[in-house]
């Protein structure tokens, strides 16, 4: 990966949350880092 795909990879996530707050007020942080615990659960279940 070059920098500037890694520049733009930087920026499209970050305008993604800065969408979030302004449009939904910031719950799919929450959302997301929920259903992440979720799979790092799951997944120690099967290990």
């Amino acid at each position: 990966m070059n920098n500037p795909i890694a520049i733009g990879i930087v920026l499209a996530i970050a305008g993604l949350f800065a969408a979030d707050l302004l449009v939904f007020g910031g719950d799919i942080h929450i959302f997301l880092g929920r259903r992440f615990v979720d799979l790092i659960e799951f997944l120690a279940f099967w290990r």
